[in-house]
């Protein structure tokens, strides 16, 4: 498990289950759930590096799509319509895509 020593199983298992439905995705409700958004400075830039798959430093439009594997590799791909209202939500310099302090910034927003 990716997040292990991180995060709870059973906090992302209700997380990626609370937003199954398409369009259902909301990055407040789902870091909260999963437990994210309590965490700390270390262990957000520790869940940061696990989303950034090419280890580019960011997490870009095709990472953010499939964000939700991250933590389950069952889960879905986000629609185009919430990776795009994800990027804008986290990409604060405009970018086009999420550096680790705007993921930090996005998690405890």
């Amino acid at each position: 498990m990716a997040f292990a020593g991180i995060l709870k199983d059973e906090d992302i298992a209700a997380a990626i289950k609370d937003c199954a439905a398409a369009d259902s995705f909301n990055y407040k409700t789902f870091f909260a759930k999963a437990g994210l958004s309590a965490k700390s400075a270390d262990d957000i830039k520790k869940a940061f590096f696990v989303i950034d798959q090419d280890k580019s430093g960011f997490i870009e439009e095709d990472e953010l799509k499939l964000f939700l594997q991250n933590f389950s590799a069952g889960a879905r791909a986000l629609t185009d319509a919430e990776t795009k209202a994800f990027l804008a939500a986290g990409d604060s310099d405009g970018d086009g895509k999420i550096g680790v302090e705007e993921f930090a910034a996005l998690v405890k927003a």
